[in-house]
């Protein structure tokens, strides 16, 4: 067996060009002895991708491979910072407070929203304690490592630390080595890299909110700076309340769900789940009823793979029992044609931006049908890019209501001609509540992702590295043109599902599989799949006809 292995370093040059230089090295060589091949990094060094994959400093390099630099400025290195500061967090607490377990909640604007699991409210002493920890753990600047313990060996650490929430993933995981992060005499389940020293992790804050605590971090490309907090309530009201139903059905984390899959009851959670749901929609109709005298147009948002279209769907049918008349109207008819449309900054047709709408027009037919006057609702063939030559007569009887759904239906821009009070603006998100466990939330944006991967296969053809590659663009444009607009939403609907990912893990893995190492999107192929393992899987089956997962899976009572 060779003991040396080829290393080539990959970085991007100031004119765009890749530059490489090639080494040989021992056989396990850490790629911590080569932060000086990487030259000067724009705000510093938070990981490398060996082979596409995204890895710690601490890694050992075993095979032939190719390194290349995560920056702290990129997305990826933004995302690895802020599970580094919720590391150092989780070290503090259990420093100060080793008898209670602080847990991590949802994302609220750039922060993540901690509470205890007792139930009691920190005070400021506390917050103020937690934050001077961390603060601390900065300054003595100590080594964050990655290794493996064995699976007696983890067990053993978890239920010393009290963590019983990353216990309960044990039983649907059976690796005979199990990957942590270690930081000290603490260690915590590795999910993802995490910065190299505690000295990195200098820009963070904490704050008092709600029954719990805000640890707020920078945004992206932001660099060190924590910009001034932006309160959204509304969206965390809607998160509280499912995290408090979450609680009071016992199933807040991963394990507890994949113990109801073993214990063959996870039928009867979907049911409620479903039902649940079904409540609060009931309830949104009822509100949008009370205002039957002024509201006539219902105006529908939320960003890429919520599930707006069965939302709008479903509330068509509350509305109907209400003995309501809705007409569905999709705002993409109103698109310009593509070469029409405004130029993004690679000068190619900027199609989320909203002059890609012709605005002037869709006022125009909104105000005819308010005076009670017939439209032809125009049809816009994307495969030609241009609408059809005829299009969809529509008129507003006495108990008739629009329901238009599209990108930019809470931005008033969009209906300027129309009053604000004959308007009902919902807001349409996927807000999991579940967690890992304790210290590992799930992101909002990997159900949307999954869920859009799955329906780009289902009903597109698009295998996973496409649907990956185009994310960020998708992100960005949600950034821009929906999140500013959701806390002017008169309601907000979760139309997340607590059972879904296991549900998608079925359809998402085999996909993911399909992006091989040397493709770009493979670290964040790898990503989901090693997250999709702590998932016991759930039959699609399972899944009712009318959920909103089957706008995504397929199969949907509704027609599309």
């Amino acid at each position: 067996m060779n003991n040396t292995i080829q290393v080539f370093f990959s970085k991007t040059g100031k004119g765009g060009a890749e530059q490489e230089k090639a080494v040989t090295c021992p056989f396990g060589v850490p790629v911590n002895s080569f932060l000086e091949s990487f030259g000067e990094i724009e705000g510093g060094l938070a990981a490398v991708r060996v082979n596409n994959e995204i890895l710690p400093l601490s890694t050992r390099l075993e095979i032939n491979c190719t390194l290349e630099p995560v920056s702290l400025a990129s997305h990826d290195g933004a995302v690895i910072y802020r599970r580094s500061l919720a590391f150092i967090l989780a070290i503090a607490a259990r420093s100060l407070f080793p008898s209670r377990r602080l847990i991590v909640g949802h994302a609220l604007g750039h922060s993540y929203y901690y509470t205890f699991a007792d139930g009691k409210k920190p005070g400021k002493s506390e917050v103020t304690a937690l934050e001077r920890e961390m603060l601390a753990l900065v300054k003595e600047d100590h080594p964050i490592s990655s290794g493996y313990m064995s699976y007696a060996d983890v067990l053993a650490l978890f239920e010393r630390q009290r963590q019983e929430d990353t216990l309960l993933l044990f039983e649907q995981r059976s690796e005979s080595k199990v990957r942590v992060n270690r930081c000290g005499d603490f260690a915590d389940l590795y999910v993802e890299p995490l910065v190299s020293r505690t000295g990195l992790l200098d820009a963070f804050a904490l704050m008092e909110y709600g029954e719990g605590l805000l640890l707020r971090y920078p945004a992206t490309g932001q660099g060190k700076t924590i910009e001034p907090f932006t309160d959204s309530p509304s969206l965390f009201s809607v998160y509280q309340e499912y995290k408090k139903w979450g609680n009071i059905l016992g199933v807040r984390a991963v394990g507890q769900l994949n113990r109801l899959v073993s214990e063959r009851t996870i039928r009867d959670y979907i049911r409620t789940a479903e039902a649940f749901q079904a409540k609060k929609m009931a309830e949104i109709a009822d509100r949008i009823y009370e205002r039957r005298g002024d509201v006539r147009v219902i105006l529908i948002a939320g960003p890429s793979s919520s599930g707006k279209t069965t939302t709008a769907k479903r509330l068509s049918i509350q509305l109907q029992v209400m003995g309501m008349s809705p007409i569905a109207v999709s705002m993409d008819d109103y698109y310009r044609s593509p070469w029409d449309a405004p130029k993004d900054e690679k000068g190619q047709p900027d199609l989320e931006c909203l002059e890609a709408l012709d605005v002037p027009y869709l006022n125009q037919q909104l105000v005819e049908l308010l005076d009670g006057k017939e439209a032809a609702i125009p049809i816009f063939d994307f495969k030609s890019g241009k609408r059809k030559e005829q299009g969809r007569p529509i008129k507003l009887e006495e108990r008739s209501i629009l329901i238009m759904e599209g990108i930019h239906g809470l931005n008033d821009a969009c209906t300027p001609q129309v009053e604000r009070k004959k308007k009902f603006k919902l807001y349409v998100s996927a807000l999991t509540q579940l967690n890992l466990d304790d210290h590992n939330r799930i992101p909002t944006s990997d159900n949307r992702l999954l869920r859009r991967m799955t329906r780009d296969n289902q009903f597109r053809s698009t295998g996973a590295a496409k649907t990956i590659k185009m994310w960020s663009s998708v992100q960005a444009g949600e950034r821009k043109h929906i999140f500013p607009f959701q806390d002017g939403a008169d309601a907000a609907f979760n139309s997340a599902l607590d059972y879904e990912l296991a549900v998608l893990k079925f359809y998402a893995e085999p996909l993911l599989r399909s992006v091989k190492p040397n493709m770009v999107e493979y670290a964040e192929a790898r990503r989901i799949l090693s997250f999709l393992e702590n998932f016991a899987p759930i039959p699609p089956q399972y899944v009712p006809g009318t959920s909103i997962l089957r706008e995504f899976i397929g199969e949907s009572e509704f027609k599309y």
